[in-house]
């Protein structure tokens, strides 16, 4: 296996990387998608979630009201370490969870975790990446995105960019930075240059864990003759 951390600020592109990394075969886990997973309804999680918010953060429908919750903690810290210490704990079992079943139905298979969080996950010990990928957008960038895709108004979009690591923070950890400020074409050519990298890497590895395991038959045959 080879495991891609793939990261970036909010309205960075790391979709677009994930998913024409997806198209060429690679086995994409979302921690977005996991972290609204262990908040449906009947979990835990979301059970945790009332207890701690109060139930004005749920709809009628009894599903998680996200921008409610939004609402609190984009705009205080502490309410949202609140909820990390809920839904991320929750979230590490489920990630090791589907990189284990990826594993066990491809050994060869190359796994891209996408996470907005990947400092956090990399200090809580949640993994070990053989290859670190940001994709990287200006926040001014950013910024107009969330306000022409998204509807949010200019100063909810500047919190929410205030509310996840800096940039250096997050350029600090990478191998890889894919420069999404330019075109979509300019973005994907970068994205199928990583996927030629992490290919060959992963066929590196799995030829050398075969030698090795190859030269450990020989030693154990040669002690028994």
């Amino acid at each position: 296996m080879y495991l891609i951390g793939l990261t970036g600020g909010i309205a960075s592109g790391k979709s677009t990387v994930a998913k024409r990394l997806a198209s060429w075969g690679a086995i994409g886990i979302d921690a977005d998608q996991l972290a609204r997973h262990v908040v449906e309804p009947g979990t835990p999680g979301l059970a945790a979630i009332v207890a701690e918010f109060g139930d004005t953060i749920l709809l009628n429908d009894g599903t998680l009201n996200r921008p409610a919750l939004g609402a609190i903690i984009f705009t205080d810290a502490r309410q949202r370490e609140r909820l990390n210490a809920i839904t991320h704990p929750a979230v590490r079992r489920l990630t090791r969870d589907r990189v284990a079943a990826a594993v066990a139905a491809d050994p060869h298979v190359i796994v891209v975790y996408d996470v907005p969080l990947l400092a956090e996950a990399i200090a809580g010990g949640l993994v070990t990446f053989d290859l670190i990928v940001v994709v990287h957008a200006d926040a001014e960038t950013r910024i107009e995105r969330m306000v022409k895709l998204r509807g949010l108004s200019r100063e909810d979009a500047t919190h929410r960019i205030a509310a996840q690591a800096s940039d250096a923070d997050r350029l600090a950890l990478a191998d890889v930075v894919i420069d999404n400020n330019g075109t979509v074409e300019a973005t994907l050519s970068q994205v199928d240059a990583l996927w030629t990298r992490a290919r060959a890497a992963e066929a590196g590895a799995a030829e050398a864990g075969a030698g090795e395991a190859g030269a450990g038959e020989e030693t154990d045959g040669a002690a028994t003759t």
